[in-house]
């Protein structure tokens, strides 16, 4: 089990969706993100906010709207010996 996985478990039915979402579809809007998965924006705004939470998720500006975020898949941490952190 991966850590995002384990990370995500826990969480309620709707963001283990929008997770499944992100991951299958790639970086999403709010919006984008409430009509790929048939959720209201309220419930994937909360989804997105538990995602956070857990350390999953990350939130960047939409280039083409800076008044949109957009949100993906955080990169799993390495589990490589070999490297050295500061």
């Amino acid at each position: 089990m991966s850590d995002h996985d384990a990370a995500v478990e826990p969480l309620p039915p709707s963001a283990k969706l929008v997770y499944k979402t992100l991951e299958y579809e790639g970086p999403m809007s709010q919006s984008q993100l409430a009509d790929a998965s048939l959720l209201p924006q309220r419930t994937v705004r909360h989804a997105l906010r538990k995602l956070d939470a857990a350390g999953v998720v990350e939130e960047s500006v939409c280039l083409m709207d800076a008044r949109k975020s957009t949100y993906e898949l955080r990169e799993p941490e390495s589990s490589d010996p070999d490297t050295v952190t500061a």
